[in-house]
């Protein structure tokens, strides 16, 4: 199997600071500048499991570096290079402790919320008699408090503002461009035959200005199903083919494990880490396009201190 990449250590030149999250570590040089390297790490139910998943962290990167530049002219944001496969090098913002979420069907955890009898989210009411995997009538926005560690919370638009947390002029920026970003997005995978039909976007400011950060429409933060056969499938009640880390929190779920204090991660298997990196080259692959071309995975962490350093002599 492929050596993952599931934590880093360096000390780039004018290096100030790291921070490790759930997938990505974040690098902040000489004030203004970020290095973020997607790992191969991998988390669900705001857990990060114990085994990296080969390629994934490349996938991801590659996705979101693809998306940002088709975007820019819509949406501003911070990326400036692509060093190495598994790594994207910007500007560094001041980010909002909120994570921007839009979906235009119900379904995972919106869903679970709705079948137990809530008809409310986030301060957006929801209609009566949906099934689940049925499209709303327009896209909604559920915003969440971005968590330094343990389960992000719903909040509702009004107590983002009223807590002071955003201010009304920003928060108005950053859900005018959420739409924006969910309608491209939209329309970049219906040309592959594919549905957004969730994800989340961050944003922070830079010299004043509201923008994009961190990734957009990878399979850790959004969910696709194949536009082929959705209809059918609704009709039917049955389940959607999809394109996500659904199938990851649903293998968990199947095996006992949410999150919840003293559940125990169920074992993952190198055919079990296999099949997930499968999946994600597979979305990498239809929503791109292009096929995927594996990076030199001998030493990942030694090639990313290479090119990265080499990016920094070069500025």
């Amino acid at each position: 199997m492929a050596q993952t990449l599931v934590s880093t250590d360096y000390n780039f030149p004018g290096q100030e600071a790291v921070y490790h999250g759930k997938v990505r570590d974040v690098y902040t040089l000489d004030g203004d500048r970020l290095v973020m390297i997607a790992t191969d790490r991998i988390s669900a139910f705001d857990v990060i499991l114990p085994k990296g998943i080969p390629y994934k962290g490349q996938v991801l990167n590659s996705i979101a570096a693809k998306f940002l530049d088709a975007t820019a002219d819509a949406v501003p944001n911070w990326k400036r290079a692509v060093p190495d496969p598994m790594v994207t090098a910007g500007v560094r913002c001041e980010g909002f402790r909120v994570e921007m979420i839009i979906r235009g069907y119900l379904t995972g955890s919106a869903w679970r919320e709705y079948a137990s009898g809530v008809r409310e989210i986030c301060g957006v009411r929801l209609p009566e008699g949906m099934r689940e995997n049925e499209r709303f009538p327009e896209p909604i926005i559920t915003p969440t408090t971005k968590a330094e560690a343990g389960h992000d919370e719903n909040i509702s638009r009004e107590e983002i503002i009223a807590r002071g947390i955003v201010s009304a002029e920003d928060y108005e920026v950053m859900e005018r461009y959420t739409r924006t970003l969910f309608e491209i997005g939209t329309r970049m995978a219906a040309e592959k035959g594919l549905i957004l039909v969730d994800t989340k976007y961050e944003f922070g400011k830079h010299d004043g200005r509201v923008m994009l950060i961190d990734e957009i429409h990878t399979p850790d933060s959004s969910r696709y199903f194949y536009a082929d056969g959705y209809e059918e499938r609704f009709a039917a009640g049955e389940p959607q083919r999809q394109l996500s880390k659904e199938f990851v929190r649903q293998w968990l779920i199947e095996n006992g494990f949410m999150g919840r204090p003293g559940e125990q991660v169920p074992e993952m298997t190198p055919e079990i880490c296999e099949s997930i990196s499968e999946r994600y080259i597979e979305l990498y692959e239809r929503i791109t396009g292009e096929k995927f071309v594996k990076a030199d995975d001998s030493d990942p962490a030694a090639r990313i201190g290479r090119n990265v350093e080499a990016w920094l002599t070069s500025k």
